[in-house]
């Protein structure tokens, strides 16, 4: 395998664990308005996230700059082409690190409220727009043969893109629903749970109808393989999470999202970036890459750094493992 294979099939772990991670909180940012009865379940929610929401965040930048050093030209033609729902991205991302911040600098019903439907807005969002992005790159965008993007905003909301933007929506509220189950006691842990059931069921019928979408499009015998995982992980976390394992069913709709993320890039390799206008100019993992010198320097890096990053995250969940509810929320507290 060269140099080139192994970065790819790094970025996907990446992606991979940015979903996984992010992909629950952003679930949680999105019950703040649909479980949560009041300002103290508000609060629980937003503590089970709390310690560990930024920290998630970093396999974003990871994957963001391994693309950059590992596929210069990928990265320089995605970032180019989806500048606008990538830009919401980041605008999003940095209102909602705001609003977990400020939110409880002041006592004003007003205040704490706007932070509130900030904090929602600004999960929601991303949460749908990955999925459209990632729906694209899969389906292939017009990509000329100077590797530039020469599309419109528009040519990226197509059915097929939407549909993906609404998988990776309801998909992460599900996995978020599920992990406020694994974190809480009472009576918000019971109405998570129930609340997770119906998503489930909601995201089974649209992550279905997606994966054999892009099966029968553009998938390959190793893609199908994943696709089954997937369905199969989604299906034993509903199983498990009716009968009240919750820690079964948040690892098991991890395992989902892994799957599918596992699927789309399958899908996608030998390219990156598939040109719907010629084949011939469709970015792949040899005409977009780096030297194989800079390869081997950020290989090196890796396997240094990555191991330190595990264990220090790894360090950071098991501290703060305990579940959390509106008991644990004092009184004077904002």
């Amino acid at each position: 395998m060269e140099l080139h294979d192994v970065w790819f099939v790094l970025i996907a772990v990446l992606w991979i664990g940015y979903f996984f991670l992010e992909g629950f909180d952003f679930g949680v940012g999105v019950l703040t308005k649909l479980l949560a009865r009041d300002r103290a379940e508000k609060r629980v929610l937003i503590n089970t996230i709390g310690p560990v929401w930024d920290g998630n965040e970093v396999w974003l930048l990871t994957a963001g700059g391994a693309t950059f050093a590992a596929f210069p030209e990928w990265y320089a033609t995605l970032f180019s082409g989806f500048y606008l729902p990538l830009l919401l991205i980041l605008v999003c991302l940095i209102i909602r690190g705001v609003a977990f911040e400020y939110r409880a600098k002041r006592p004003e019903d007003r205040w704490q409220t706007n932070w509130e439907q900030a904090i929602f807005w600004t999960s929601l969002i991303p949460a749908f727009l990955w999925g459209v992005a990632f729906a694209n790159i899969v389906r292939g965008v017009k990509i000329d043969q100077n590797k530039e993007y020469v599309g419109t905003f528009l040519d990226l909301l197509n059915v097929y893109a939407i549909l993906g933007g609404l998988v990776t929506l309801t998909l992460f509220t599900f996995h978020g629903a599920v992990f406020t189950s694994l974190k809480t006691v009472g009576e918000i842990r019971d109405r998570s749970r129930a609340l997770a059931t119906r998503l489930g069921v909601v995201t089974a019928v649209l992550a279905l109808a997606f994966l054999i979408w892009t099966q029968v499009s553009r998938g390959d015998g190793t893609s199908l393989v994943a696709m089954v995982v997937a369905v199969l992980a989604l299906v034993a976390a509903l199983g498990c999470n009716l009968a009240g394992r919750e820690g079964w069913s948040f690892a098991l709709s991890g395992i989902t999202i892994a799957a599918a993320v596992a699927m789309l890039f399958l899908t996608l390799f030998p390219n990156v970036m598939p040109s719907s206008l010629d084949a011939a100019w469709n970015l792949t993992v040899t005409n977009a890459s780096s030297s194989p010198y800079t390869l081997k320097i950020m290989t090196w890096c890796a396997a240094i750094a990555t191991p330190l990053v595990l264990l220090y995250q790894g360090w950071t969940y098991w501290v703060f493992r305990k579940r959390i509810g509106t008991q644990h929320i004092a009184e004077a507290a904002h």
